[in-house]
């Protein structure tokens, strides 16, 4: 996988696009402010693009013949015309996603407004590239067959979420470490082009899962955020003036690498501390099943003292990492979310707030904590996302990313 996690690689698109589908700045303009704020009529589309009436007018024109935005219903107000809002055509783009996980992999095809059409998961002990690349062959024509022809030519592209350097799990978990080990020479874009002409985008899952909940979830709401996901092992992503920050070499947001202490003063990193990989470990230590942690749907009933004190100690560490992050850039919020069920992301989120009120801020702003709203598919929704990012939406950080 050398070649996907190079800098130049990560966050591009690694095969050509047809001019037709890389959108121009103002009509990804228009499309991400729809994408942002709902249904909205030309009159206030023109309002907050800057753009003057006309320009909007012919340029959504041009949108609507394309099959990308749909008119809504006639809004009467006192004086005048009706306006008309203008909606993302949900079948105007489809992509699919792909995560890899330590425990499963995740294909979805998703529509352009973030509503996930069809999913398929593949479960293993550990990730092996030779059944992860079979899965997702085999799944993309048994998808791909249930589409109609005109479906089929809205696909846009497959976006990957994957672990920085897959290969360095092998000294943080029990098993198969030879599986991860075969990753490092892997050519993730290499392997998918023998089967599919869709362009490929591969990016680290952690910033796919910020990605997701930027673009889908609370982080509408934010600026500049940093965004923890705490998986089988935990990471996290930034948001920079409204745009997912991936960074010179598609690293930015590596939170899981933040500094930490061990119970006998050793050096350690945060993915050593407050990962979901602890639980599991400990789980076997008591010789319980941990599957019950990764089942979909999710229901961790039935191992609560073993979650309480996972539970304290991971909220302890993502106090201190927040304001650790925050003491670099001044974010406004500390967004949290993982693989786990709704009412754990709750009292995690909770934890995090009381622990901060107890840390030393001197020198900070203290942040907002929220919790995420995507949960577990974050990852996967993310690397759908890329495709359609990279093709039809305003990324305004795109040129802080260049070396």
């Amino acid at each position: 996988m050398n070649a996907e996690m190079e800098p130049s690689v990560v966050r591009s698109i690694s095969t050509g696009l047809s001019q037709k589908g890389v959108r121009n700045h103002n009509e990804r303009l228009l499309l991400s402010l729809l994408q942002r704020h709902g249904d909205m009529p030309g009159s206030d589309l023109a309002r907050l693009s800057g753009l003057s009436p006309p320009a909007v007018s012919a340029i959504l024109k041009r949108l609507e013949g394309d099959g990308l935005l749909q008119r809504g219903e006639p809004v009467r107000g006192k004086v005048g015309k009706p306006s008309v809002p203008m909606r993302l055509a949900p079948g105007g783009v489809l992509s699919f996603g792909l995560k890899i996980g330590r425990r499963s992999a995740d294909l979805l095809l998703m529509d352009f407004t973030g509503d996930v059409r069809q999913q398929r998961r593949l479960t293993y002990d550990s990730p092996q590239p030779d059944a992860v690349f079979a899965f997702l062959a085999e799944t993309i024509a048994a998808i791909t067959a249930t589409l109609t022809a005109a479906e089929v030519k809205r696909i846009c592209g497959i976006g990957v979420a994957a672990p920085f350097e897959m290969w360095n799990w092998q000294g943080l978990v029990d098993t198969a470490s030879d599986h991860f080990a075969s990753w490092k020479d892997v050519h993730i874009t290499a392997e998918i082009a023998k089967f599919t002409t869709l362009p490929v985008l591969v990016v680290n899952d952690a910033t796919a899962a910020c990605r997701a909940e930027h673009i889908y979830g609370r982080g509408k709401a934010y600026r500049d955020y940093a965004y923890f996901f705490v998986g089988a092992f935990v990471g996290g992503g930034i948001v920079l003036n409204h745009s997912v920050f991936e960074g010179r070499q598609g690293n930015a947001g590596a939170l899981g690498s933040l500094r930490s202490i061990g119970p006998n003063g050793e050096s350690m990193q945060l993915v050593d501390t407050a990962s979901i990989h602890l639980l599991e470990r400990r789980l076997r230590e008591v010789d319980l099943d941990p599957s019950v942690i990764w089942q979909s749907p999710q229901d961790w009933s039935g191992i609560e003292r073993y979650v309480e004190p996972w539970l304290g100690q991971t909220a302890q560490e993502l106090a201190k990492a927040s304001l650790s992050t925050c003491s670099v850039v001044d974010f406004e919020a500390i967004l949290i979310d993982g693989g786990f069920p709704p009412e754990i992301r709750t009292q995690l989120v909770e934890r995090v707030k009381r622990y901060i009120v107890n840390q030393d801020t001197r020198g900070l702003i203290p942040p907002e904590i929220a919790e995420g709203t995507i949960g577990g598919n974050a990852r996967a929704i993310g690397a759908a996302c890329g495709p359609i990012l990279a093709q039809y939406l305003l990324n305004t950080n795109a040129g802080l990313a260049v070396a």
